[in-house]
């Protein structure tokens, strides 16, 4: 689908504001970790607000700051902070906004990092539900009085199941609780969940912002006064975006709308092939079925089902592929494959309602056609 311009300017726009005469084309590096005041008095007022100033590069710092303002921009909030990885993101909206006896409800399958970190949370009184109901009064009778944090993915993690963001907002906001979403799948580009009312996003910028499988990262969006609030648990973490990170970030940004269009096309045709494959019994990408109305496209990630789907089919079927190769992660320029099946993990799908055939695939950009090729081999050595 058709990107907006505006989104497209702003991916591009990789250098901060210009000054006369010669300007540096990419945004320069500064690799710096602590930044050198005129006076005492200076340094004082700086450090007064020192989630504006630049200080300490654990808090600001020019190049992550451009990254930081991209973001933002790009999905219609007031505020970025970028980080490390995803999960240092998660870690800071969940340690600034909860409390000891508060609740979190996640919505929909989510990221395995984020329920380990609510399992773990639960030492220190922080509890949390998993919903895989997925309509708005679903959401209205798994709430409780102690839920501070609705957590959301659209679509949700390997079964690429929607929401309806909306509805979910004004229940969540009913109840008086911040809604937060995992919006890593579709991009900026692709959902913009706080124009549909979500306070707070979240995004693994690893995956689709940097889109060269060269660097681990994360960021946040909200508006300015929650960043406040999220400010001092994210400098207390310590889980900050190195200025280099971001400069490999931004360059990402830059080819980021051709790379999802491309994305989504690739994937499109793969997915259309495999409705048509026998061996498969379900293909759970979000353009098949009810849309979602948040989504503008679609990216390159989705999985299927095989209709024989043992852990030893999954697995023959994996290793006989050769374009695709086999890892975690996804949202680079190569595809990729990978199971939620390990063979001794099956009470562990059932609970989540994961089918035991289930692969999911990352669509590069090698094309659809070499793709579809791979494929069709593995499916003919999986008959043999």
């Amino acid at each position: 689908m058709a990107i907006a311009s505006d989104d497209i300017r702003i991916c591009l726009e990789d250098h901060p504001a210009r000054e006369p005469g010669a300007e540096p084309m990419a945004t320069p590096i500064v690799q710096t970790s602590l930044f050198a005041y005129p006076s005492y008095a200076a340094f004082l007022a700086a450090a007064a607000a020192e989630n504006r100033n630049n200080i300490y590069t654990r808090g600001q710092n020019p190049t992550v700051e451009v990254l930081e303002t991209k973001l933002a921009a790009l999905e219609r909030g007031e505020a970025c902070k970028a980080f490390g990885s995803g999960m240092a993101a998660v870690s800071a909206v969940i340690m600034g906004l909860l409390s000891v006896g508060d609740h979190i409800l996640f919505v929909n399958h989510t990221y395995g990092a984020t329920l380990q970190l609510a399992n773990h949370l639960q030492r220190f009184g922080i509890e949390h539900t998993l919903l895989l109901d997925l309509g708005p009064d679903d959401v209205q009778r798994a709430l409780r009085p102690n839920t501070k944090i609705v957590w959301l993915e659209n679509p949700g993690t390997m079964m690429f199941r929607t929401l309806d963001l909306g509805a979910i907002v004004d229940v969540a906001r009913g109840h008086g609780a911040v809604t937060c979403i995992d919006n890593s799948w579709a991009s900026p580009l692709f959902q913009k969940p706080i124009t549909h009312g979500v306070d707070v996003v979240i995004h693994s910028a690893t995956k689709y912002v940097g889109g060269h499988s060269d660097v681990v990262a994360g960021a946040l969006i909200t508006s300015a006064e929650r960043m406040e609030e999220i400010y001092r648990a994210f400098l207390l973490n310590g889980g900050i975006l190195h200025p280099f990170d971001a400069w490999l970030l931004l360059r990402g940004m830059r080819t980021m709308p051709v790379r999802m269009q491309q994305h989504e096309a690739a994937a499109l045709r793969v997915a259309e092939y495999l409705l048509d494959r026998p061996e498969v019994s379900v293909v759970h990408h979000p353009a098949f079925g009810e849309k979602s109305r948040s989504l503008t496209g679609y990216s390159g990630l989705f999985s299927f089902e095989l209709a024989k789907g043992g852990f030893d089919q999954v697995r023959r079927f994996i290793d006989g592929l050769k374009r695709f190769r086999i890892g975690v992660s996804w949202g680079g320029v190569e595809s990729l494959v990978i199971s939620p099946n390990r063979g001794n993990n099956l009470g562990f799908l059932d609970a989540q309602r994961i089918p035991h055939g289930l692969i999911r695939l990352s669509i590069g950009l090698e094309g659809p056609d070499v793709l579809i090729d791979d494929l069709a081999a593995s499916f003919d050595a999986l008959a043999s």
